[in-house]
């Protein structure tokens, strides 16, 4: 199969990758999307994301999607020879992703000081738990951890209840994205300076820049955040208010002018002429922003979901029913902004998943084919290397390197 040609803005950067689970494999698909030669480094095993998630007929459908774009080597970084070749390919890289524990890398050999005296140029993204230095910097930190010690979990659910999470990898995607940031603007500072550098990207402080209001507000206040549940704390109207079919939709009349035109539409004026409601600040009190619910979701009750979010779309009032996964499926503006993608897929004959994302005008970024399989790529990377098929069959038979079992 020819092997799809580098489109995209970063078509002229050369990314490897040695990372693992979601964080780290998702900045360097952040990157694949835009057009960046990505040569994933994975166990002989594969990474463990390709045992996460839903299978179909053995084939992992995150994994055809976390790892798009990319090319797979398998290779035991172990061994000296394994470590030679994960060398020679970071020695021709422009960056390195890897979301190591800290002191992996050094204790295999492939620290930053001994990487950027093979190649000044490297731009190495290191995105762990608790950073590479502090008193923590050891511990191991998956996202989940790492929304508790930042300070969002306690900020996650009901009041009345214990912590909640949101179901997905939140932090995780956030940092990857906080990472891809971090490597591009190295990029471009080595424009100037010729040499590379360290992106330290800390699931931690991922999670913790969400609470960047309430940094200022505990210094000079002492005020301590908690729960609100669906409420959006300080602001209201912004919350979930029941349905008459049972559902729930979510309005958001965070300015005046707008709530205004929900007032008109409830047909309440008294909820303008109330000083409790009059103002942002008023309405943002907890007991009034109580009170204010209680009257919305009394209206909002009246009316069938569909129904209700029409009349708050006619009206200029931003809302949204509660969406699942079959409801996006049937929306036809995720359609039309290309959010569900068709990748053709060798065994499944394709997987859909999520578009690109964001848009770029000029130089969009493209899915040039889905995940592939662990090593899939091995031996045509180590014949970039300068590796001839003996060579490389030696590795095979001694376990260094794999290739997919056909």
């Amino acid at each position: 199969m020819t092997q799809p040609q580098p489109v995209g803005p970063l078509q002229d950067l050369k990314v490897v990758e040695i990372c693992s689970t979601i964080a780290g494999p998702a900045c360097a698909r952040l990157l694949a999307d835009f057009g960046a030669e990505v040569t994933k480094v994975e166990p002989l095993q594969g990474d463990g994301a390709r045992q996460m998630g839903f299978h179909v007929e053995d084939v992992s459908l995150y994994a055809a999607s976390l790892m798009r774009g990319k090319r797979s080597v398998a290779l035991d970084l172990k061994t000296p020879q394994g470590r030679d070749i994960a060398l020679e390919l970071i020695r021709r890289a422009d960056i390195l992703v890897e979301n190591n524990r800290p002191g992996v890398m050094e204790r295999l050999g492939l620290g930053y000081d001994t990487l950027a005296a093979l190649n000044p140029r490297l731009i190495m993204v290191r995105i762990s738990g608790y950073g590479q230095d502090g008193p923590y910097s050891d511990r191991p930190g998956y996202g989940a951890i790492c929304e508790a010690f930042g300070g969002v979990r306690h900020m996650t659910g009901d009041p009345d209840r214990p912590p909640a999470r949101v179901a997905l990898a939140t932090t995780d995607y956030l940092t990857a994205v906080y990472a891809a940031m971090g490597a591009l603007v190295a990029v471009h500072e080595r424009q100037r300076s010729g040499l590379g550098q360290v992106v330290d990207a800390a699931l931690y402080e991922t999670a913790f820049s969400q609470m960047e209001s309430y940094v200022p507000t505990y210094e000079k206040t002492g005020f301590v955040p908690a729960r609100v549940g669906p409420n959006l704390p300080t602001m209201a109207p912004n919350s979930l208010y029941p349905t008459g079919d049972g559902g729930w939709i979510l309005i958001a009349a965070n300015s005046d002018a707008v709530y205004g035109r929900l007032v008109a539409l409830m047909q309440m004026p008294e909820l303008l002429s109330d000083a409790r409601f009059a103002t942002i600040k008023a309405r943002g009190i907890a007991a009034n922003m109580k009170a204010l619910d209680a009257h919305i979701g009394e209206w909002t009750s009246r009316h069938e979901g569909a129904a209700l979010e029409l009349l708050l779309r006619g009206a200029g009032v931003p809302t949204s029913r509660i969406y699942t996964i079959a409801d996006i499926y049937q929306d036809p503006h995720y359609a039309a902004r290309q959010m569900l993608l068709q990748v053709p897929h060798p065994k499944l004959g394709h997987t859909t998943q999520i578009g690109v994302v964001p848009r770029l005008s000029r130089t969009p970024g493209v899915v040039r084919h889905t995940g592939p399989d662990t090593g899939a790529d091995t031996r045509r990377v180590l014949a970039e290397l300068g590796l001839d098929d003996a060579r490389i069959d030696q590795l095979m038979d001694r376990g260094t390197v794999a290739e997919p079992t056909r």
